[in-house]
């Protein structure tokens, strides 16, 4: 089958983002939209967008990923991930307007783009599905508590911590400074800002003012299409999620509900970087994209 690799130029807020669509000569009437996190652009790290992107075309699934404002190729500063649902609108219509028969879009966002989905998927219609992978949900106190759970039993099983033991180059009164501050962060705050119910009885300038995790569990509630949601197994940022979820009552019953899936992938970090995890994410989304 023939796929088309066609670079867009779209515009946002005064500046022109740059985008690369991936699209099948048959195409599927879903689609996937790629929102880039952290400090990639388009093509991701290890090249994961690029590649996960020809395997859905392939797949008659057809793939935009873009640069936002500040980022890439495309002009402007960047915001911020909690300010860029004007670039993921540009796109979005950009999308549509060059794809056609599309008539729904599943973003696809990894780390803080996850929780810029969240943020934008209730406010638009034409999206139907969103794909979460190591959701960004950031606090002092959820990233203490996880570092405790997580971070510091893992470092006494690694050989290296030993080593630098034996070799006397540990700094132990340091260390147990930052457990002891670290510790105090944690017991410091008994809730993790999951978001109750209260959360959707607000305004939207009103909700601004919530913690992150608030903010994202309210964009899930008001959210009505369907929901993955991938973690890999040895990624602090996921385990700082669960440790959300676990203490929130309001996360666990919103990722019960039937509308979301949850898988998790082995042995694999944050940004998927061996081939092996990076194929599999693909396959999963392609799976999922098509399945209803």
């Amino acid at each position: 089958m023939s796929v088309e690799e066609i670079a867009l130029c779209f515009p946002c807020e005064g500046e022109s983002l740059v985008g690369v669509l991936h699209r099948p000569t048959t195409a599927y009437q879903r689609g996937i939209l790629v929102v880039v996190g952290g400090p990639q652009y388009r093509i991701g790290s290890h090249r994961q967008f690029t590649l996960m992107a020809r395997e859905l075309a392939a797949a008659n699934v057809p793939t935009l990923r873009f640069d936002c404002r500040g980022m890439g190729d495309s002009g402007g500063t960047f915001p911020g991930f909690e300010n860029i649902i004007p670039d993921i609108h540009a796109a979005m219509n950009a999308f549509v307007s060059n794809t056609p028969g599309l008539s729904e879009v599943v973003i696809w966002g990894l780390c803080d783009a996850a929780s810029a989905a969240l943020f934008y998927g209730y406010r638009d219609p034409r999206v139907t599905g969103m794909i979460l992978l190591n959701p960004w949900i950031r606090t002092e106190s959820v990233q203490a508590r996880a570092y405790i759970k997580h971070y510091y039993p893992g470092r006494l099983a690694k050989l290296d911590f030993w080593r630098k033991v034996r070799r006397g180059d540990f700094r132990w009164v340091d260390t147990v400074r930052s457990v002891f501050a670290v510790a105090k962060i944690a017991l410091g705050s008994s809730s993790a800002g999951g978001g109750g119910n209260e959360a959707s009885e607000l305004s939207l300038d009103e909700q601004s003012s919530l913690p992150l995790p608030a903010r994202m569990a309210d964009g899930l509630r008001r959210f009505e299409g369907r929901v993955l949601v991938i973690l890999s197994e040895k990624d602090l940022t996921a385990r700082e999620f669960e440790e959300t979820v676990t203490r929130s009552a309001a996360w666990r019953k919103l990722l019960a509900q039937k509308r979301v899936s949850s898988l998790r992938l082995g042995h694999a970090d944050h940004t998927f970087s061996r081939r092996e995890w990076c194929d599999r994410v693909a396959a999963w989304t392609r799976d999922w994209v098509t399945s209803w």
